[in-house]
This record gives C-alpha cells, sequence and structure tokens, in this order.
C-alpha cells in the first residue's frame, strides 16, 4: 500500500478512535453490494481488507443480508457474505431490508459499514460517527468523516470548553479568588513642539514692529565720505594746467 494512501487511513481512524471511540479489533459489517463488486472485480475481501488496514479486523454480517442477497438472486455474492461471521441483529424470524438492518446495526455500535450502496452511503454520511468502508474498482477505500461528524466534533469541543471555563470559575468563588480584570493601559502623551506655521507673525504684526523700532533709533545718520589725500605733486600739476 502507498504512503499517501497509509496516512490517509491512519490520520481516519485516529479521528473516529478519538471523537467516536473506534478501537480495535475493528468491526467491519459486510453487505452484499460489496461482495459483488468484489466478485467482479476479482478481490478477495479478507485478505485485502486485513493489508488494507494493518490492524485487527473482524469481518461480519447479518441474517438479513444474506436473506436478501439470496432473494435477489445474487448467487456469487451469496457464497462469499455467508464465509463471514454472522452477527444477530435481531431480526431473526422477521428480517427486514438489508439496509434499514445495518442503520439499526449502527445505531449503538461502532461499526465500519463496507457497502456499494450509494442510498445507503449517503443516509449514514448525515449521522454523526458513521464509518464507510467501499471499493473504488479493485481498491478498499476507507471515506474520510463526512461534515455531519465534523460538525458534531466542533460542538462538543465548543461545550467542553465552555464546561471547563465555568468550573474555573466556580472554584474561584469556593476559594474567595476573585478574578483581576486587566485595565487598558493609558498610552503616554508625548509633548509635541508647537506647529510652526501656527507660531508665523502677520504682515502687518511685522510692519508694525518695524515702525516702532525705527522710531525709537531716532534719525539715520548720514553716510560720512571718505576723503582721499591727493600728493603735492599732482596738486600742483594740477593747478598748472
Amino acid at each position: 500500500m502507498k504512503i499517501t494512501r497509509s496516512k490517509k487511513l491512519n490520520k481516519t481512524l485516529s479521528y473516529f478512535g478519538a471523537h467516536f471511540s473506534y478501537r480495535e479489533p475493528y468491526q467491519v459489517l459486510i453487505d452484499a453490494t460489496f461482495c459483488q463488486a468484489a466478485l467482479k472485480n476479482k478481490v478477495i475481501i479478507e485478505e485485502q481488507i486485513r493489508n488494507y488496514f494493518q490492524a485487527q479486523v473482524k469481518l461480519l454480517t447479518t441474517q438479513c443480508i444474506i436473506l436478501e442477497a439470496e432473494s435477489l438472486g445474487l448467487v456469487g455474492a451469496t457464497q462469499i457474505v455467508k464465509k463471514f461471521f454472522v452477527h444477530k441483529c435481531g431480526h431473526e424470524g422477521n428480517p427486514i431490508a438489508a439496509s434499514e438492518c445495518i442503520k439499526k446495526m449502527t445505531k449503538d455500535s461502532r461499526y465500519i459499514v463496507s457497502s456499494q450502496d450509494k442510498a445507503l452511503q449517503a443516509s449514514l454520511r448525515k449521522v454523526p460517527g458513521r464509518c464507510l468502508l467501499y471499493l473504488h474498482k479493485a481498491t478498499p477505500v476507507l471515506e474520510t468523516p463526512s461534515q455531519a461528524s465534523k460538525r458534531w466534533v466542533q460542538k462538543k469541543s465548543k461545550n467542553i470548553l465552555t464546561v471547563d471555563i465555568e468550573k474555573i470559575e466556580d472554584l474561584k468563588f469556593r476559594n474567595g479568588i476573585k478574578s483581576v480584570e486587566e485595565k487598558p493601559r493609558s498610552k503616554r502623551k508625548i509633548p509635541k513642539n508647537p506647529n510652526p506655521l501656527s507660531c508665523k507673525r502677520s504682515k502687518k504684526q511685522l510692519l508694525n514692529n518695524i515702525q516702532a523700532s525705527a522710531s525709537r533709533s531716532g534719525p539715520s545718520m548720514k553716510a560720512r565720505r571718505k576723503r582721499i589725500k591727493v600728493p603735492q605733486h599732482v596738486k600742483k600739476i594740477l593747478n598748472d594746467s
């Protein structure tokens, strides 16, 4: 068996074992449709299922399944299904349809239902905890948990969490422990610099300040003329000319 198929099988078995108490030896309930498909694909059921599970399995059927196979004229399937252990279903002397018998059998017990009946498979998928096995050509396949099973597990997990919280609060109340509510920490305010645009003086205010400073300083001083000393020989030349 390929590693990927083995991993999927172990994952599915672990899921049903953890949440719905499926244990070894796994009880595989086989109907005539599964035997008919095995006959068509030349599958030895006991050998293939044991190799597939790699664990202890117990192959079962019921009197209702055998009688229905005989009434439908499935000679080969009837011979195969009679090889398995006949489990008491409670319908002895008053047999019912094989699908109804399987539904009643799986109501309170953990059976892995091996069937090719599409209507039966669809009906069992709606019930949490039902585990299905079918043949894909000549290969047995254990179906992954249905949506009904997954929803049931999620709901159960939420209920367990709620109960645990209630127990903790009850224990705190009995022991006088008050649950301390954490106050939200206030953010530290960091002083910010003023906006330079808001501090900018207006043009009118600047003009007034300039005028005030001009009036305080008094009349402006005239710029002094700088004297240039002319040499004597130059003056003489200028005068002679």
